[in-house]
């Protein structure tokens, strides 16, 4: 059976073209699985997973859950804001206290980037980055990449706009490293206040008007302004964003062709994207949801089968 290269999911920076090909490769089989009237296969009968989230997240934990419960596994579900990390307690011994436990797998999700990479040097389990500050998240760039696949049949030379907050984005930059590596062109989009300073050394392109990246691209990624992590005002009013950067169904009529639409969720209705347009037929917001599932369920069924 192949196997991944690397013991945990930390970033895509650590994937190699064949663990991603393996990864979406495994989902298919999974997506195939969620979609039966038995939805549930026995792979992780034996493995017992943590789910450390020390920051809020509704989607990704429950659609981690899910798929630990369809792969058959044991789920210790931790939450920061009920924990004894309100009283002082450290990283490092709330991991211990759940190792103690006898746990094979932690999901975590950390406000702090690096979080995972940290608990991967100190702890003998296989850790999962479910998103670590404003550094990666990357099951969900690997449940994009899947749902763009699905859709056009591969990722090589397909061209991706992904608009927004990119400074703040976590989503951003996982979907960057995986679309480059997977030979995909990527355009970042959105005002200049809001593009981190390294975007370049990306290798990327910076666009800021809208309708231009629109006109270049086959897929466009939108992604909500998060104004939980901004401490100054980044532009003048969401309603002033708004009028530059979203995308309705008077823009699109614009366009002389189609586009795939999609969002990583939660959406700001009204303000990145409108709901008839994110109800489209253009969009696939809702696969990439059910994707996700399938996706995680690839990842932790590939990993439990890492022992080194």
């Amino acid at each position: 059976m192949a196997t991944l290269s690397t013991k945990h999911l930390l970033g895509i920076k650590d994937l190699s073209v064949q663990d991603i090909d393996l990864i979406l490769e495994t989902a298919k089989s999974f997506k195939e699985v969620i979609n039966r009237p038995i939805k549930k296969v026995p792979s992780l009968r034996d493995i017992t997973v943590a789910n450390l989230f020390f920051e809020n997240s509704t989607r990704t934990r429950i659609s981690f859950e899910l798929a630990q419960k369809r792969l058959g596994a044991d789920i210790i579900n931790f939450s920061a804001s009920t924990s004894s990390v309100k009283k002082g307690e450290t990283l490092i011994d709330t991991a211990n206290n759940i190792l103690s436990m006898k746990v094979d797998m932690i999901v975590m999700r950390h406000s702090s980037p690096g979080a995972c990479v940290f608990l991967a040097k100190k702890v003998n389990a296989h850790i999962i980055n479910a998103g670590d500050g404003t550094h990666e998240h990357p099951t969900q760039a690997l449940l994009d990449a899947f749902s763009i696949k699905e859709k056009l049949g591969t990722l090589k030379n397909v061209k991706v706009a992904i608009v927004g907050d990119i400074l703040h984005s976590r989503v951003a930059l996982s979907n960057i490293l995986l679309l480059n590596k997977m030979g995909a062109k990527v355009k970042v989009c959105g005002p200049l206040t809001l593009m981190p300073k390294y975007i370049q050394a990306l290798g990327i392109e910076v666009e800021t008007n809208l309708m231009k990246a629109l006109e270049w691209c086959d897929v466009a990624n939108m992604l909500r302004i998060q104004l939980e992590r901004q401490d100054t005002k980044y532009f003048p009013s969401l309603r002033e964003y708004a009028l530059m950067y979203q995308l309705n169904n008077e823009v699109l009529s614009k366009l002389k062709k189609e586009i795939i639409i999609m969002h990583p969720g939660p959406i700001n209705r009204g303000v990145e994207i409108t709901s008839d347009v994110a109800d489209s037929k253009h969009s696939i917001i809702l696969e990439q949801v059910e994707n996700g599932v399938a996706v995680r369920m690839a990842v932790m069924y590939l990993l439990a089968g890492i022992n080194h």
